[in-house]
């Protein structure tokens, strides 16, 4: 099996197979809050792919090169979450500047990101299993695909929920918890797949 096609397979089972939404269930904050429209969903998507991606090399660079050499692998969760609300804060800084409209429709999720459970996961995930730098890069990519397109089919369900009659007791949250739920389970089918 070649190199392109590994990755592919890698990729397809951290999307896919093992969604860090649907399948572990990290980053459940975000993925209930912001996929109320597909616009906030795609932009909150993309942010946690930059900040996964991002933070998982930097991660892997701070783990390999100091924390393991100096014996600090102890600290490791701390220096993840000063690394990771570091970018969050510069990515906050330029879609304020660049796309306001997105910084108001994110509000007070997008410097959630920072508790991100699925971001910390990923980078945790891959220093305890000793992978290397292009399997970290790939896992990251995948994880952060798989979060995308969970939180944009939630919000294209949501949307369309708006035109439905839904009985009243499962109106706002509770409708959107048998949804996740009914997503996990359809997620869960790509288990025997790969």
């Amino acid at each position: 099996m070649n190199t392109f096609t590994k990755i592919l397979i890698e990729v397809l089972a951290a999307s896919l197979v093992n969604n860090v939404v649907l399948s572990r269930f990290l980053g459940l904050c975000p993925f209930l809050g912001v996929s109320k429209k597909t616009a906030t969903a795609v932009g909150m998507g993309t942010s946690v792919t930059i900040v996964v991606t991002i933070s998982s090399a930097v991660t892997f660079a701070i783990n390999k090169f100091l924390l393991i050499p100096l014996n600090l692998t102890y600290l490791r969760t701390i220096v993840y979450i000063l690394i990771i609300a570091s970018l969050v804060q510069s990515i906050e800084i330029i879609i304020r500047k660049k796309i306001p409209s997105l910084y108001n429709a994110l509000g007070v999720y997008l410097p959630l990101i920072t508790t991100n459970c699925a971001v910390l996961g990923v980078c945790i995930d891959s220093a305890q299993k000793s992978m290397t730098f292009l399997e970290t890069m790939v896992y990251s990519v995948g994880t952060a695909i798989g979060f995308l397109i969970a939180i944009v089919l939630m919000s294209g369900i949501r949307e369309k929920l708006e035109f439905c009659n839904v009985p009243k007791t499962f109106r706002g949250m509770p409708i959107v918890l048998v949804i996740a739920g009914l997503m996990a389970i359809a997620f869960y089918g790509f288990t025997g797949a790969l």
